[in-house]
């Protein structure tokens, strides 16, 4: 007797019109190794007798240098997402480039669905930017603050591009935390 049980469908990847699906586009672009950075920024108190600002953190992986004169920078934000929101208002910012010794760090502020940020800064050694006023992590590879010069909408994220405003090198000697294949690696010696 024939097997009459119905062999239930995979199911059928969106195609975009250019014919990529999501998961295909997905899989390509986590073979392509990124140094991971934490963006800061501090949360202005919305009025002057009101409780204090906040600080603001997000790992980053989409982040890169753009031109040298001057000295730019780029970052990709999900739109809609706190930081997103709060770089439309706040125009200046930072960014740590993570150390490999520093993947805890990576792996807190890429949580999703966090309501504060306040205890994720809670036990990081960090110093206050000069410039920004946003946390700058101690032991980082460098550090670097932004002033926004301009939002480049682009699909579902937004491109904060950045003017530097100073940089540092707290641990200059340190070895990268990556980010290849949908994991936090080490860069091997």
């Amino acid at each position: 007797m024939p097997n009459t049980t119905p062999v239930p469908l995979a199911p059928v990847p969106t195609l975009h019109p250019e014919g990529v699906s999501n998961d295909e586009f997905r899989a390509a672009m986590s073979r392509l190794a990124a140094g991971v950075c934490l963006v800061t920024a501090h949360e202005v108190p919305l009025t002057a007798d009101g409780p204090r600002g906040e600080d603001v953190g997000m790992t980053a992986t989409a982040f890169m240098s753009v031109s040298l004169e001057p000295p730019l920078v780029l970052v990709s934000l999900r739109e809609g997402s706190r930081m997103d929101d709060l770089l439309a208002e706040q125009p200046l910012w930072a960014v740590s480039l993570l150390a490999d010794h520093q993947l805890q760090v990576a792996g807190r502020f890429a949580m999703k669905g966090r309501i504060s940020d306040r205890l994720l800064f809670a036990d990081l050694p960090y110093v206050r930017g000069e410039a920004s006023g946003a946390p700058l992590l101690s032991g980082a590879l460098a550090t670097l603050e932004c002033r926004t010069e301009d939002r480049v909408p682009a699909g579902d994220h937004t491109l904060v591009i950045g003017r530097v405003l100073t940089s540092a090198l707290p641990s200059p000697e340190g070895a990268p935390l990556t980010y290849f294949r949908g994991r936090y690696r080490h860069l091997a010696g």
